[in-house]
């Protein structure tokens, strides 16, 4: 069994507004549309081969989160060059969420949310 479960293929995203988060997920982030159905659904690529799926959120009260609060928490997106990628938001107007810190096992992290207060993270590795 352990050889048939390769790997993550997506996190999903309820979206309030589909069309502009992943608008803003191409246009910020780097990432590109793979597919789209009519409801809307779009499963969008970044550079690495990793997919994100954005989906229309149903009537649920969003819950106040933060990074530790129980459940999936944020999603953590691996960078090249951590400096780049922070000046490079900063240019876009990303907000950021405290300062820079570092990342269990070695590298740097930094979070920020999507426009709809999704929490993400830059990560980058030693």
């Amino acid at each position: 069994m352990k050889n048939v479960f390769i790997g993550i293929d997506h996190p999903a995203i309820a979206a309030h507004d589909v069309e502009n988060l992943t608008k803003w997920y191409c246009d910020t982030l780097g990432y590109k549309v793979f597919a789209k159905t009519d409801k809307p659904v779009y499963i969008i690529e970044a550079p690495d081969g990793t997919f994100i799926e954005m989906m229309p959120k149903d009537e649920t009260e969003r819950p106040h989160r933060t990074i530790n609060t129980p459940g999936w928490s944020h999603l953590a997106l691996r960078v090249s060059d951590m400096d780049a990628a922070i000046a490079a938001l900063d240019e876009l107007g990303v907000e950021w969420e405290g300062p820079e810190f570092e990342a269990a096992g070695g590298g740097r992290i930094r979070n920020f949310a999507d426009p709809e207060g999704n929490v993400l993270q830059i990560v980058r590795r030693l």
